[in-house]
């Protein structure tokens, strides 16, 4: 036992250095970043859930639009929501002329891709790199689901003037 302590110490010296060797060789520093700059994080590393948006429904912390052409190979999002056989309710998202790209989030736009933020009531609660979102509980009384189709960099995107996004009410007996 001793002796397979004294092995795995070692790997771990020899180990941790050969890795800053490494990490230093690439130009990687270890100094850190600043943790009030909201750049420093991706959106879900410091809570997703608390980017809410503003009264003319662009995204409080990314206000950028893209807008795009009004022509026939634009995308389009159409957005349904039923209550669960079991416990919730199931969000369905249809859309054409464009992929969900998981791989490519929080990257440059890309003409055609990206993902969707849903909110409830003003905060947003997913995103969504799917077509499909179980949301496991709303509040009783009326409650406004929103879906937005984002580019990669999470600007809200267009057709023309119009954002590609869809208000509903959810209304949940008490």
């Amino acid at each position: 036992m001793p002796r397979s302590l004294a092995l795995f110490g070692i790997g771990l010296v020899f180990g941790g250095g050969i890795g800053f060797l490494v990490a230093a060789g690439n130009g990687i520093t270890l100094d850190g970043h600043d943790h009030s700059d909201p750049r420093a994080h991706g959106e879900s590393a410091h809570g997703d859930t608390h980017d809410t948006m503003n009264v003319n429904g662009a995204h409080a912390s990314h206000d950028a639009v893209i807008s795009l052409p009004d022509a026939v190979d634009a995308p389009s999002l159409d957005v349904a929501i039923a209550p669960d056989p079991v416990s919730g309710w199931n969000l369905h998202l249809l859309v054409q002329n464009f992929r969900f790209a998981p791989e490519h989030a929080s990257s440059p736009h890309i003409p055609g891709e990206g993902h969707a933020h849903v909110y409830v009531n003003g905060t947003k609660i997913a995103r969504l790199y799917g077509p499909w979102l179980h949301i496991a509980d709303l509040p009783a009384g009326d409650n406004e689901v929103i879906v937005t189709l984002t580019a990669n960099d999470h600007s809200q995107l267009a057709v023309g003037d119009k954002p590609l996004r869809q208000v509903m009410t959810v209304s949940v007996a008490p």
